[in-house]
């Protein structure tokens, strides 16, 4: 398999404190993959080892095919962080030159290319304007063109669409998609799990700095529902009983909830209701969201 991102038994510490413990990953190249969980999981400390801009405490990491570090396969990665702090006293355009620059880019390549992502990112019109004028929004838009600039094969995305109204966010996951189908690799953080939904085609759940789960997203989803029954007379211990088809059963008033992998089970469920007593009004079947699988994964004690 090609992969774009190994690490093995990765950790980093702070003092007492563990970032990232002993994770294990495969990102294989040409995906888009969704890295998931709450605040202080190590999301953006495993990106920043990634990048070579924090050593790991143990384990090893391979990029691209390089240790970690490496200065050749630097030059290929694309980096939006979350929290930028931009050079806001040049203009966009001068902005996207000096990073291109940066990556020792040809002066004529150069010319091309910073117009081109001006209009990919719809800044065309506002090419020499300061970015200390730019809203956030506009901020983050010159942002994600700065990670494109040297046309790289691994790109990180830290919240791209931070800041951004639908239609911003729409032309982030355009651009993803865009970037996929050229071959690159997209490494996607996102908290807007409807964009991670849409966009990205596997998942890795992480908490505590530890992955807990990794999955393809489509397979994800489309392997769990959530039922929700209208029924009266059922007894506590009948509901009890439902844990025998759901790990997960909730109740209230005429309302029970319950997710099950597939439908296969409804109809020994209604009957198994119905010999105890409890008049179902209705079933009603639907697909768990990423934000309900989340949920379930993580764990509700998570900060988001």
């Amino acid at each position: 398999m090609d992969l774009a991102i190994q690490t093995n038994k990765l950790r980093k510490t702070y003092g007492r404190k563990a970032a990232v413990r002993g994770l294990t990953l495969e990102v294989r190249r040409g995906e888009v993959f969704g890295f998931l969980g709450p605040n202080g999981a190590g999301k953006t400390t495993l990106i920043k080892i990634l990048l070579g801009l924090a050593a790991p405490s143990s384990g090893s990491a391979e990029v691209l095919g390089r240790p970690i570090g490496d200065a050749t396969v630097r030059a290929k990665i694309g980096f939006l962080p979350e929290h930028f702090r931009f050079h806001d006293w040049l203009t966009a355009e001068e902005f996207l030159r000096l990073h291109g620059r940066l990556h020792k880019m040809e002066p004529w390549r150069l010319k091309e290319r910073a117009p081109k992502l001006l209009d990919l990112v719809g800044l065309r019109a506002h090419r020499n304007k300061k970015l200390r004028e730019f809203s956030k929004g506009m901020l983050q838009r010159i942002g994600l063109a700065q990670a494109l600039i040297n046309d790289p094969e691994l790109i990180f995305l830290d919240e791209p669409t931070s800041g951004l109204d639908p239609l911003g966010r729409r032309l982030v996951r355009d651009i993803i998609q865009d970037q996929r189908a050229r071959g690159a690799t997209v490494f996607l953080n996102s908290h807007l799990l409807s964009e991670i939904e849409i966009t990205c085609d596997r998942v890795a759940f992480i908490k505590h700095g530890e992955m807990i789960e990794l999955r393809e997203l489509q397979s994800l989803i489309e392997g769990q529902i959530t039922v929700e029954l209208r029924c009266k007379n059922h007894s506590p211990e009948t509901i009890e009983g439902l844990s025998q088809w759901s790990s997960y059963v909730r109740a209230g008033g005429e309302s029970l909830t319950l997710n099950l992998p597939d439908e296969t089970a409804l109809p020994e469920i209604t009957r198994y209701l119905i010999a105890r007593g409890a008049d179902v009004y209705s079933i009603t079947p639907q697909r768990l969201s990423l934000e309900e699988l989340f949920i379930q994964i993580i764990g509700t004690d998570a900060e988001l």
